[in-house]
C-alpha cells in the first residue's frame, strides 16, 4: 500500500482535486514485495478503465445498481469482456489471448454462452 500525505490547501479552501502531495510511504500489508517498486498507477489505470467502461461507479450518474448482486453481476460482465473480447491497443490482443487463456477474440455471443 502506498500511503500518501497531501498538503494543506491554501486559505482552506476547497477544490475538486485533492493537494498536492507531500509524502508518499510504501507500507507492506501482505508478502514480501521490494519497497522500491511499490506504486499505485497500476491500480489507478485499472479503476480509470473501469469507470470509464461501466458507468455504475461514477458519480452523479442514475446507472447504479440498486442490489449489491446486480453490481457484482455487472462486474463479472464486464471484465469478462475487457479480458476476453476487447482488443488493447497495446498489446494488439485482448488479455486472455496474451496471457495463454485463448487463441482467439470472443464474440459476444461468445462470452454469453460460455458457463
Amino acid at each position: 500500500m502506498l500511503v500518501k500525505t497531501y498538503a494543506e490547501s491554501l486559505d482552506g479552501e476547497r477544490r475538486y482535486s485533492p493537494p498536492e502531495v507531500v509524502d508518499a510511504k510504501p507500507v507492506v500489508i501482505i508478502g514480501n514485495p521490494d519497497k522500491e517498486n511499490i506504486c499505485t498507477s497500476h491500480i489507478e489505470r485499472q479503476n480509470l478503465s473501469i469507470r470509464m467502461g461501466m458507468r455504475r461507479m461514477t458519480r452523479l450518474t442514475n446507472a447504479f445498481s440498486k442490489k449489491w448482486e446486480n453490481l457484482w453481476w455487472a462486474y463479472c460482465l464486464w471484465f469478462a469482456f475487457y479480458n476476453f473480447c476487447r482488443i488493447h491497443r497495446t498489446l494488439r490482443v485482448t488479455p486472455a489471448m496474451e496471457a495463454g487463456i485463448t487463441d482467439r477474440v470472443w464474440g459476444i455471443d461468445n462470452l454469453l454462452a460460455a458457463r
